[in-house]
């Protein structure tokens, strides 16, 4: 009887201790899985939240801003060397509402698109038209200017004074432009050109009868050169609207951008800076 009880009891004692093991097994396993997800949570917890493109900007107390430099008087060097110019003002004025500076990043035209694309900067202000084509690419602000078609003729022409009035008349015209397509379709006889300023060097000259232009260029030189003898007498009632642009995805910095454009408009200070460049409000 002693040997069966020390028997019964030795495996009784052997299996506790299998019981006991088999319990500190699982109680390890789910220990250390309960160890894992605390940590993975505390990781989570400590990762900064993603910033949005508004929260970026100011935090690095910058507006990186894509212009050329070289297209006057929207972008360009002033004869001490300063970056000027339309675009560039209502740039700086967006920025100071923001909080931030404006840090002016100077990029060929032909190059501008690759470098907001590769994140070189944050926005574009260069006259750049909104087009179909590029917003399916990039988000634009609100308009802040609008350039229409005008046509231009000598201030002592009486017979010119609409586009109907082309039919048969000489209009000096960049062959690829849609410009020159008007001044064809509305019957004139095209003389080549190679731009506004040679145009306008026909015109004076009396070597055309006319020119279907750009009217933001026009405004710029009649405010260069007042006694300019030439006027405007008509105008394609449709314009192009300018804009800044940005990636898609920037809707907070795209947002902020068109309150403060708004808020230009309401205090006068767009007008401030249309009229000095252009002597006319420029923004319809």
């Amino acid at each position: 009887m002693k040997k069966l009880s020390l028997t019964i009891m030795l495996l009784l004692t052997m299996a506790v201790v299998a019981a006991c093991g088999n319990n500190n097994n699982n109680n390890a396993a789910t220990g250390g899985n309960t160890a894992a997800e605390p940590t993975a949570a505390a990781t989570d917890s400590a990762a900064p939240a993603e910033q949005n493109s508004l929260e970026a900007v100011k935090a690095s107390g910058k507006l990186r801003i894509g212009t050329e430099g070289t297209y006057a008087p929207f972008t360009y060097h002033d004869a001490d060397g300063k970056l000027t110019g339309f675009d560039v003002e209502i740039a700086e004025e967006v920025t100071k509402r923001l909080g931030v500076e404006a840090e002016f990043i100077e990029t060929q035209w032909d190059g501008i698109f690759a470098g907001m694309d590769a994140k070189r900067f944050d926005t574009i202000f260069n006259e750049v038209s909104i087009t179909d084509e590029r917003k399916v690419k990039y988000d634009f602000s609100d308009p802040y200017i609008v350039s229409k078609a005008v046509l231009i003729v000598s201030e002592d022409n009486e017979d010119i004074k609409s586009f109907a009035d082309l039919k048969g008349k000489k209009a000096g015209q960049s062959l690829t432009s849609n410009l020159g397509q008007i001044a064809t379709d509305n019957g004139a006889e095209i003389v080549s050109t190679e731009g506004f300023n040679q145009a306008i060097d026909l015109l004076t000259s009396g070597r055309i009868d006319a020119t279907v232009n750009d009217g933001l260029s026009f405004l710029d030189l009649k405010k260069q050169k007042p006694d300019i003898k030439i006027k405007q007498v008509d105008e394609i009632a449709e314009g192009s609207y300018s804009a800044a642009v940005f990636l898609k995805g920037n809707d907070e910095l795209v947002q902020a951008v068109n309150e403060a454009l708004t808020a230009m408009h309401d205090d006068g200070t767009y007008l401030k800076i249309s009229e000095k460049y252009f002597g006319a409000d420029v923004s319809k």
